[in-house]
């Protein structure tokens, strides 16, 4: 993470081959432009992967990344028909990916196809090094967050902003608190065998019952 893996595709995907043959789990956490081929030959070896959806317009993609959209919609296609876990990121930048209008598409996609059971994890921006806009206000974090819920998608959280309710996972079905966070660390967590505690419905994820 924060060294784009796919860079260095041939040693990124020799060191999750070994590791897969030492019963270690690999995680990309990408901005997705990665080609099928490659994607392909990698993907039996990584478990998980999250990937940096930045925007939901070329232009925005063209003028502020340097890439382009289609690209990263193929990849998370594509990593989710290959079985690997995805998480999906978006930096929620103020003035240029704050609009409800394209939230409420980016929330459409993920649900449409990756799955309501697809974590959409929405960061709050800070300005930094040569780039410079407001930080994201934590209502218009909070606004994102219902967007995400109201799509249908089951787990949708707030980055960088510690201490929001927006960091924590809750039952989809019940309501109920889960793994409470702050920040970085994990408060406490009462999922019990990948299940609610209260409801029993099953969490989706990488628990332990899907690991083993």
């Amino acid at each position: 993470t924060y060294t784009e893996p796919t860079v260095y595709f041939e040693y990124a995907y020799d060191i999750a081959r070994q590791a897969a043959e030492n019963e270690i789990l690999t995680v990309l956490v990408t901005n997705g432009f990665i080609n099928p081929a490659p994607l392909k030959k990698i993907a039996p070896f990584v478990t998980g992967a999250n990937v940096d959806l930045k925007g939901w317009s070329d232009d925005f993609y063209r003028q502020i990344c340097g890439g382009e959209l289609k690209p990263v919609l193929q990849t998370l296609r594509q990593m989710k028909k290959s079985g690997i876990w995805v998480e999906v990121t978006t930096l929620m930048v103020t003035g240029l990916v704050d609009n409800e209008k394209q939230l409420r598409e980016i929330a459409q996609f993920i649900l449409d196809e990756l799955g309501p059971e697809t974590p959409w994890h929405i960061s709050r921006f800070y300005p930094h090094y040569r780039f410079y806009s407001p930080p994201t206000p934590p209502e218009k974090l909070s606004r994102a967050r219902a967007i995400g819920l109201d799509q249908g998608l089951q787990y949708v959280y707030c980055g960088n902003l510690a201490g929001d309710e927006g960091e924590n996972t809750y039952c989809p079905s019940c309501g109920k608190l889960l793994i409470h966070r702050y920040g970085f660390t994990i408060v406490s967590n009462i999922i019990s065998e990948d299940r609610c505690p209260d409801c029993h419905t099953e969490i989706a994820g990488l628990g332990m019952n899907h690991l083993n």
